[in-house]
This record gives C-alpha cells, structure tokens and sequence, in this order.
C-alpha cells in the first residue's frame, strides 16, 4: 500500500514513523543486542564484548560500539595509561531497553511452542 492509501498524513510518516524505524532498527540489530547483553552487568572492556559476542569481527564490534555510544545506549570511558584502557558501560536509556528486551526474550521463549506449530500448520496447508 502506499503512502498516499494509508491515511496517515506523508509529514507524519517522515517525522514519526522512520525515526521510530531507524532507532528500532538500531537496538533490534543482532549485533547491537548483543553488545546491550554482553555490556549489561558492568563496565566491560572491548575485548571481552569480543569473545562474549560469538561471531561478531573486529570492525563490526568498533562500528556497533560508536553507534550505540553516538545514540546514547553507551558511556565509552578512556583511561590514560599505557596501554590505553577502554571500557564501555550501559547508560541508564540503555538499562532500561535491556528490560524491554529482557520482556521480548521471555515472550519468545514462552510462545516458541505455539509459533512452531502454526508453522508447522501454515506449512502443511500450503504443501496441499
């Protein structure tokens, strides 16, 4: 349907609708909820969000962190000794999307079940 068939005002879309897309786009991404959990009991450091994310890359992990850190989810703290040492930190926007997600895993775990066996109806009413 188009924007001109849904009803809805085109500057309500714009101004509403796709900041909303982008920032749920943003901490709905597997890599973002992965940090968000991995980020979640203390100030952690980025080689420790690098082996507790299972396949994320070096330079995946830098751009979701400066993301995350330009959106405000995360506080990036750099303390001058040599090495540098960095650690990243939930900020309390971020704690309280954690609940949020936190909510969303315990639906998805409760209704797995129920989800699996409309798939499993879906699937067999179309392989008729």
């Amino acid at each position: 349907m188009s924007r001109s068939h849904t009803g809805v005002p085109a500057q309500v879309i714009e101004t509403e609708a796709c900041p909303v897309t982008e920032v749920l786009d943003r901490v709905g991404g597997k890599w973002s909820i992965g940090v968000l959990v991995a980020a979640a009991h203390g100030p952690v450091r980025f080689t420790e969000l690098e082996r507790a994310i299972a396949g994320i890359s070096r330079r995946m992990l830098t751009l979701t962190l400066r993301k995350l850190e330009r959106d405000g989810l995360l506080r990036r703290t750099v303390y001058p000794t040599v090495p540098p040492k960095v650690e990243y930190e939930l900020t309390d926007m971020a704690r309280e999307l954690r609940q949020t997600l936190l909510s969303l895993v315990d639906w998805a775990e409760r209704h797995r079940p129920d989800i699996a066996r409309a798939r499993a109806r879906y699937d067999a009413a179309s392989a008729e």
